[in-house]
């Protein structure tokens, strides 16, 4: 990997990617969403010489073509991810996430691109019908997002058999860290507990996950990148250990010592064939095919992104007291 793009890198994961490529010594033309605040999310105050910062959207089939010129990997992270707000406004998921996967594997296949990967997620399994949860798994649309992750997926393969094109489907587990929005439910209980509030407001916290933290999922994503005779394929980052939501919940009030209670708030539940209620996840594959292995603890992780969300700065950016859909 020389002159590499990262769609989708001013946000949560993206961001990590591109400053870990940077570490790689790779050429990283970082893609933002096109805002008329010319605001470059999570990459702003980012400084490396290797780095070149784009604003756009994928969606754009045209800008996508320029996008991908001159690159010999792309890792295409860019999507709406969000759950609840997949609820009441799926056309833009199909919009982002299908069509949007389109237009960059299109572009790969005009520009003779050597290799690339596309994101995935564990939510396309659905609850698990067998655990550890392996590539084979079968596909279960549950809720609107992950309907469109597993189109943009189907897109993404299809375009390997159809045209060779060397893509792989990259599906890392639940991932969490610091720079994770507020949607997602570590980020939720910290900011609330940070903010001061005693009476915690969750979802359902019978669910299990199986949390990757944010820099094992981008060594993760390298460790693939890397890899030889890995096109059509797709490949699980899991750490193959799997926690409930309330466990989840109980550590972090250790870890900030915080005397708290929690309630469930109805507007977090989702609807009742919608939740999915087990993730956990097989890494044989991925550690079949790299030297890939989880190193970051859920103790360590979630003490590291504690520290992170409660600094002042940080703190300010998240509105505990409303709901992040």
């Amino acid at each position: 990997m020389k002159n590499v793009v990262v769609t989708g890198a001013d946000g949560f994961i993206g961001s990590h990617l591109t400053e870990a490529l940077l570490r790689e010594g790779c050429s990283v033309t970082a893609l933002a969403q096109y805002n008329s605040f010319n605001n470059w999310g999570w990459l702003e105050g980012i400084k490396h010489p290797g780095l070149k910062v784009v604003t756009g959207d994928v969606r754009d089939p045209n800008f996508c073509r320029t996008l991908v010129e001159g690159a010999d990997t792309v890792f295409h992270l860019a999507a709406l991810i969000a759950i609840p707000y997949s609820y009441v406004a799926p056309d833009s998921y199909v919009d982002t996430n299908v069509k949007g996967t389109l237009n960059i594997c299109q572009a790969a296949k005009a520009a003779g691109t050597e290799r690339l990967l596309v994101t995935s997620t564990s939510e396309v399994y659905g609850t698990a019908r067998y655990v550890p949860i392996d590539e084979h798994h079968p596909k279960q649309p549950q809720s609107p997002y992950s309907a469109t992750k597993i189109g943009a997926d189907a897109i993404a393969l299809s375009f390997h058999n159809a045209f060779g094109l060397n893509v792989t489907v990259v599906r890392p587990f639940n991932t969490y860290g610091p720079r994770q929005s507020a949607r997602a439910i570590i980020p939720t209980i910290i900011t609330q507990i940070a903010s001061g509030i005693r009476e915690i407001k969750v979802g359902d916290l019978t669910p299990t996950r199986d949390f990757n933290y944010v820099e094992d999922t981008c060594r993760g994503f390298i460790a693939i990148a890397k890899a030889k005779d890995t096109a059509g394929m797709e490949i699980n980052i899991a750490t193959q250990k799997e926690v409930s939501m309330e466990e989840t919940l109980k550590t972090i009030a250790r870890l900030m010592d915080a005397d708290v209670r929690w309630v469930v708030d109805p507007e977090r539940l989702r609807p009742a064939g919608s939740e999915v209620f087990r993730l956990l996840g097989s890494n044989k594959l991925i550690t079949s095919l790299t030297d890939w292995r989880p190193q970051v603890s859920l103790e360590e992780g979630l003490r590291r992104t504690i520290d992170w969300i409660c600094s002042e700065d940080n703190l300010k950016k998240y509105k505990p007291e409303i709901y992040n859909r």
